[in-house]
């Protein structure tokens, strides 16, 4: 093999970056009118569906909350106690977040460098107040007083 760098392959190739392509084809006022049409009734259509979901979610959230009515009316000793509960475990919830914040205070830096770390934290306080929140909710909702409702059984 000869040392001559001219008789070596080129390590550069030339592009033609020189246009050869046609123009574009702008669609004329018909077409671009039968465009602009299709897509406002698309956005008719959407909005359509979506204040029907939105009746749909109104007439569910109005249906629970006369049901939790009822309830409260039939047990209205044990919807007090509900409320009492909520009362004494929103306290102790309170005091498991500080709890849960002062352990992220102090290990934070440790949770962002380890994985073994973070998944400690999780296991530890995930599940605890997952529950705890859920158990709250229910309580706070049985032991809310009642809200009046208009006639025809919807609520305010």
């Amino acid at each position: 093999m000869s040392n001559n760098p001219q008789d070596l392959p080129s390590l550069f190739t030339h592009v033609d970056v020189t246009s050869n392509a046609s123009p574009v084809e702008r669609p004329n006022n018909q077409d671009t009118n039968g465009i602009l049409i299709r897509l406002l009734e698309v956005q008719e259509r959407q909005t359509e569906l979506m204040e029907e979901m939105l009746q749909n979610q109104l007439q569910q959230q109005k249906q629970r909350s006369t049901e939790i009515n009822n309830w409260r009316q039939a047990h209205p000793q044990l919807a007090k106690k509900c409320h009492k509960a909520a009362e004494a475990l929103s306290k102790v919830h309170t005091e498991f977040l500080d709890t849960l914040a002062e352990e992220v205070g102090e290990s934070a830096e440790d949770m962002v460098d380890s994985e073994y770390m973070l998944n400690e934290f999780v296991d530890r306080f995930g599940p605890r107040i997952a529950h705890l929140n859920g158990v709250l909710q229910m309580l706070a909702q049985l032991g809310a007083p009642n809200v009046p409702t208009k006639p025809g059984g919807s609520a305010k």
